[in-house]
């Protein structure tokens, strides 16, 4: 039996991330393994994709609970030799966390793969440039759609600051500048906008102007 999926998942699939020049996604509020599992797909597609505020990404399961399984994780050594420590890396940053999550779903040790890593960025806040571009979200991966609210989570932030990641406190300071800053530039681009919309209904045309405007079907 097929399942119908939501109109607004389809649009996201197959018409409005694949094949622009940079996709810029804001994490914040989306599931840790459903984004990885979207981003994966795209950039094996070719897609270009940058990734921020990652420490604002959802982990399904309480904090406790995620902090046994990267307890877990971190005893994993080289088979081989498991004296060889510096064989598997554990990530401590968000950032680099989501990197990995990624990287696990992604053939990273053929040419393919290794070049469609290449194509992921991951950040923690929002740097510059990326401050100044549009971000979008994926509706098939947000925490407040895809986990009931009964259901125990953890942001991705709070877990790297139990395991070694001390710049928590600097990403919160730089984000509050952010903001400050993304508010001045909002409200000065919503007064143009409505002196722009004053200045049109204040312009009178003559009734040949006017005329030819309705002919073209513009009045």
């Amino acid at each position: 039996r097929a399942h119908s999926r939501p109109a607004w998942q389809s649009l996201w699939s197959f018409g409005n991330m694949s094949f622009q020049q940079q996709v810029v996604v804001d994490c914040r509020g989306h599931l840790l393994g459903r984004l990885a599992s979207v981003i994966a797909k795209e950039v094996l597609n070719g897609q270009h994709v940058v990734l921020v505020r990652a420490e604002d990404v959802v982990i399904s399961g309480s904090l406790y609970r995620n902090k046994l399984k990267y307890a877990a994780f971190k005893t994993k050594t080289m088979n081989t030799n498991p004296r060889h420590t510096g064989a598997i890396k554990h990530p401590r940053s968000p950032a680099k966390i989501l990197w990995r999550t990624v990287r696990g779903m992604v053939p990273h040790k053929t040419p393919r793969g290794g070049a469609a890593m290449d194509r992921l960025k991951s950040f923690e806040g929002i740097p510059h440039p990326y401050d100044r571009k549009k971000r979008m979200v994926i509706p098939s991966c947000l925490k407040v759609l895809r986990l009931r609210p009964e259901r125990r989570f953890c942001r991705l932030g709070d877990l790297s600051s139990e395991y070694g990641w001390k710049h928590g406190s600097l990403i919160e300071r730089l984000e509050k500048q952010r903001k400050v800053k993304s508010e001045v530039f909002y409200k000065k681009k919503v007064a143009a906008k409505r002196a722009k919309a004053d200045a049109l209904k204040a312009v009178k045309l003559s009734a040949d102007d006017q005329a030819l405007l309705q002919k073209a079907g513009y009045a």
